[in-house]
């Protein structure tokens, strides 16, 4: 059984990496700070002109939580258009209502509008407070795949959930462990889960000098990063992860 590897990504850089070095799909991203949000145009663009592997976008206009205003949902409506048309795999998105229960009507409109392409609803998941129940009405509604923790900060102590949520599922709907998933924790994570596909940023910092000029100077309100760190996709990690998945998988 060949287990998938979806890398998380935030630049062309990344995607390319996670192509070269085992990745089967990418999770194409902006402002990993805020959790994932939607990438821009010319990112999209780029990133299907050049990868031959699939790519799902996430559609997220802002951070925080998931219910979103009529204007902010047409927004997200415009993005979802232009993704697809550019040749996108396919959509990562999710919409709440207020109290944290799945928005049915403008997830069905979603999936209308998606159509045929593939569609994920991700990590909002983990803040339903009825996961069984969700889980159903994405069923329903035609969704292809979950993106979820377990509905715990990381997918290891989530687990138990996940497992169950892949039983419930029953080859219905695709469940996507992600969330803290690395090289000392996706040996468990499928051993326990029985998963077939993990989600993983597999990233590490890097270093642009042009602010060292002064650095008392902020450009950020997010101050758990400086400013002179980004993040890029690491080779080594998605290398070492694919083999590690492969070998699962040989067992």
């Amino acid at each position: 059984m060949d287990i998938k590897l979806e890398v998380c990504t935030a630049s062309l850089e990344d995607c390319i990496t996670s192509e070269k070095h085992g990745a089967d799909r990418v999770e194409l991203n902006s402002g990993f700070q805020l959790g994932g949000l939607t990438p821009s145009y010319g990112l999209i663009r780029e990133v299907i002109k050049t990868l031959t592997i699939p790519i799902i976008v996430m559609i997220r206009p802002r951070p925080a939580g998931f219910c979103y205003s009529n204007n902010e949902f047409k927004v997200m409506q415009h993005d979802i258009e232009f993704a697809l048309e550019s040749g996108a795999t396919g959509i990562a998105t999710g919409v709440l209502n207020n109290n944290g229960s799945i928005d049915v009507k403008r997830c069905k409109m979603i999936k209308n509008q998606v159509g045929e392409s593939e569609l994920v609803f991700h990590r909002a998941f983990d803040v339903t407070p009825s996961p069984f129940e969700a889980l159903e009405q994405l069923v329903d509604l035609g969704y292809n795949r979950v993106l979820t923790s377990g509905q715990k900060s990381k997918a290891l102590e989530g687990s138990e959930l996940l497992s169950k949520l892949i039983t419930k599922a029953k080859n219905r709907i695709e469940i996507l462990p992600g969330s803290g998933i690395n090289i000392n924790s996706v040996v468990d994570i499928v051993k326990i889960t029985g998963c077939t596909q993990v989600h993983a940023s597999l990233s590490h910092n890097s270093i642009d000098e042009s602010t060292n000029n002064d650095r008392n100077i902020s450009f950020s309100a997010v101050t758990s990063s400086p400013d002179f760190c980004y993040t890029e996709t690491n080779p080594d990690a998605v290398k070492k992860m694919r083999q590690m998945l492969n070998s699962i998988s040989n067992i």
